[in-house]
């Protein structure tokens, strides 16, 4: 039983290692592998084409042009034995001129006798001729005496010397009579057919692929708030369903944001008039210190009410438009400093980008208006890169504790030492901020700042 137990043992450690290295090389090869859809797809349809024409290729140079190769140098060689039992076994006039009219009109071949001398040293052999080691095999086999071939010296012809008793016999050989030499006319067709095949299929998915694409930056336009010119279904039929599906999901979220935005108005005017009616009957009475603190509550009513509508509109109907981020970051250090706090602003790239102004400015409003009201030092600084537009607020106040980063952007909520819980009492700076940048696409991020206290890094996607 242990015994049994050890081998179990040995075959889970073999299949855990053969399945941590199966792992690995499906993680090598996903870093490795295309990631868009059309580089994939297109993947899809040349592997096995490649792979295909590979095996054909294989099966056809190691099956017919091997075949046909040998038994046609088995033919020459065996011509050439024949020439050579005739010249041994038959007279023959002085310059073999009937032995070289029977080669040159019956075989093709042109013989000529050499004076006894040594074989020319053999040459360095082509590595992928097949003809060179066909040929010295099958003369090797049939006529069994020393011999010398050159198969590269001349491109058309063959030249064979064999050591004959007296003499020696040259054999010139056209290249076509023992090598299979329009193989090449299959290998052109079939690349010749997959470049066209390959063609076909790369302009295919190109149209194929093209409506996804389209489908998407329509879906990230939206989602930025933007919209997306000309923008009709087109493709395939699925692919045709899935925009038709998310234009009517655009048109229903579209019609919510104007059903609500509607009924915020009303609220709006209905409250508004409830409080000018407050304002008016608190005018006409005499000043005391009741009816002053009435005036205070009345004023917060007030705020906390446009904070609460701006939180709920969200600046969903403003259009975006080109701004100077720049001299956005500027103004916002001068009021600072009007305000006898102490500021500074830079920016890195261009400064030109496309946002919903009025939403823009009232996010990094509201961060700013944070950092001044718990810190005595505001530094902005903006950063335009290829993809990211980034806007860090930085203050030497006292910060948030890193585990309560992410609960000051709920709404209304109210903690002891919230940093969004502004002067009204409404606790929706940061999350009205944070709403503004996710209309734009990006997000606020909370960081420790090098000033000491917090950082609210705003990232925009461009």
């Amino acid at each position: 039983m242990t015994a049994l137990q050890a081998s179990l043992a040995g075959v889970r450690s073999v299949l855990g290692r053969i399945a941590a290295r199966w792992n690995r090389l499906g993680i090598w090869l996903n870093a490795r592998m295309p990631k868009g859809l059309y580089a994939r797809s297109l993947l899809i349809i040349v592997t096995p084409m490649v792979l295909l024409q590979s095996v054909v290729a294989f099966v056809f140079m190691e099956r017919h042009y091997n075949l046909v190769t040998q038994r046609l140098s088995a033919a020459v060689t065996h011509d050439i034995a024949a020439l050579i039992e005739i010249y041994q076994k038959y007279p023959q006039d002085k310059d073999i001129a009937t032995l070289r009219k029977i080669a040159s009109e019956q075989l093709n071949l042109n013989i000529e006798l050499l004076p006894p001398d040594p074989l020319p040293p053999s040459g360095p052999k082509p590595f992928f001729s097949v003809l060179d080691s066909a040929l010295s095999r099958e003369i090797g086999a049939q006529i069994g005496r020393p011999f010398w071939i050159d198969t590269v010296g001349n491109s058309n012809l063959v030249e064979i010397r064999i050591q004959l008793d007296q003499e020696v016999l040259r054999v010139f050989a056209r290249r076509s009579q023992a090598y299979a030499s329009n193989s090449h006319i299959f290998l052109v067709w079939m690349v010749g057919t997959s470049l066209v095949l390959l063609t076909v299929a790369i302009l295919f998915l190109r149209n194929q692929i093209k409506p996804i694409v389209r489908l998407a930056e329509a879906a990230e336009a939206f989602g930025k708030g933007r919209e997306i010119a000309n923008f009709h279904p087109r493709g395939a039929r699925e692919v045709r369903q899935a925009a038709l599906s998310f234009l009517e999901m655009k048109r229903r979220i579209e019609r919510q944001i104007e059903q609500r935005t509607t009924m915020l108005a009303g609220v709006s005017h209905d409250l508004r008039t409830v409080l000018t009616r407050f304002k008016l009957e608190l005018a006409l009475l005499e000043d005391n210190p009741e009816v002053e603190a009435l005036r205070r509550d009345v004023d917060e009513m007030q705020r906390m009410l446009e904070a609460y509508l701006d939180f709920a509109r969200g600046e969903v109907g403003e259009q975006p438009a080109l701004v100077d981020v720049a001299e956005i970051l500027d103004e916002f250090a001068a009021n600072v400093e009007r305000r006898g706090k102490r500021a500074s602003a830079s920016f890195a790239g261009p400064p030109i980008v496309q946002v919903r102004p009025d939403a823009f400015k009232r996010c990094i409003a509201n961060l700013v208006a944070n950092a001044m009201r718990f810190g005595s030092t505001v530094a902005l600084s903006g950063t335009r890169e290829a993809r990211w537009l980034m806007v860090q607020v930085d203050d030497d106040g006292p910060g948030i504790p890193e585990e309560k980063r992410d609960e000051v952007f709920r709404p209304f909520l109210r903690l002891d030492e919230a940093r969004n819980q502004n002067e009204s009492g409404s606790g929706l700076g940061l999350s009205i901020a944070r709403d503004i940048a996710g209309v734009h696409g990006g997000e606020i991020v909370l960081s420790d700042s090098p000033l000491g206290g917090l950082r609210a890094t705003v990232m925009i996607p461009m």
